[in-house]
């Protein structure tokens, strides 16, 4: 039996992508097992990118065989590849792209499916094992995928791992056949929510109902430019109109796992620490000292975020001009 893993692209690999191989690749060395990887847009310049990651074997498809965004034109290839692989276990990075491919296939291989996980195990009878929050991240739960095959989306940025040396993988080429799509897509429009993508983000800068209004955020771009962060928003924010949806952090906006996340004028309701709860370092901005976010928070500051966020932005600048 093999491990699958489905790559996603833009460009080149996704840190989501990048931290799935991760979990995919320790899996299969403590379950034995052979990595194999399908990559749906080869950029065959981003190869070198897969050495020392434990992928075994890699499949390539031409982009204009199976549009790269077509699951009617991608699941009947995958569910073939899978069940020639005798493949336990399929793994994909829980972006929008890869929850819908994993829904959709599991629909097809009648299999088990867990969606948005921070960790990828075995229990001691070989049976995968995944973590995963439940109730807006208030628990944590363990759970067994006891049929095969079985389906499994990991957050970006929940696995790190480490190269090593060794080749590229072994590339199998594949050439399958194309029934007439009922839906084509024509163009492809990237949102632009910034340089950095909010979801693979190392640090983050938020911004919630204490920003006022639609035309304060300058002081938070100004230190997402200096931190190489991406901006976040709070669902107050957004609802106000104040940002457009693709910033929203939160239960019913993205999922975040960054290094640091640094909260400005969010008072931290539960639906918001639901898209941030897995933060390495949280830093809250707030001029109501009773704020809950402060409840969360690894260091909090009690002021008004348009005169401390500006100074911290001063001070960063300096320290980048002495080199540090």
């Amino acid at each position: 039996m093999k491990i699958l893993v489905l790559l996603e692209s833009r460009g080149e690999l996704t840190l989501g992508s990048l931290s799935v191989i991760a979990a995919a690749a320790q899996a299969a060395d403590r379950g034995h097992m052979e990595l194999h990887a399908v990559w749906p847009e080869p950029d065959h310049e981003q190869l070198h990118r897969l050495a020392g990651l434990g992928i075994n074997v890699l499949h390539l498809v031409r982009e204009d065989l199976l549009p790269p965004y077509s699951q009617e034109a991608w699941i009947p290839f995958l569910t073939e590849l899978a069940q020639n692989l005798d493949a336990r276990l399929i793994a994909a990075p829980a972006s929008a792209w890869g929850k819908a491919l994993c829904a959709a296939l599991a629909a097809r291989l009648d299999a088990e499916l867990a969606q948005d996980c921070l960790s990828l195990d075995w229990t001691l009878d070989g049976t995968p094992l995944v973590r995963k929050p439940l109730y807006a991240g208030k628990i944590l739960a363990d759970l067994r995928l006891d049929h095969s095959p079985a389906l499994v989306t990991l957050r970006p940025r929940s696995v790190k791992g480490a190269k090593r040396d060794g080749p590229i993988p072994r590339i199998v080429g594949h050439e399958p056949s194309l029934s007439p799509l009922r839906c084509v897509l024509k163009e492809l429009v990237p949102l632009s929510t910034g340089a950095v993508k909010l979801t693979e983000a190392r640090v983050i800068v938020a911004g919630g109902r204490g920003i006022g209004g639609p035309d304060n955020w300058t002081a938070l771009r100004e230190l997402c430019d200096i931190l190489g962060a991406a901006l976040g928003a709070s669902r107050a924010a957004v609802d106000a109109g104040w940002i457009h949806q693709g910033h929203q952090v939160g239960q019913t906006g993205k999922t975040v796992s960054p290094d640091l996340y640094i909260a400005c004028g969010i008072s931290g309701t539960i639906q918001h620490r639901a898209g941030m709860s897995n933060a390495g370092t949280v830093v809250a901005i707030n001029r109501d000292p009773g704020a809950e976010i402060f409840q969360y928070c690894d260091y909090g500051l009690v002021g008004d975020l348009f005169e401390i966020v500006p100074k911290l932005t001063l001070e960063l600048k300096a320290l980048r001009g002495q080199g540090s």
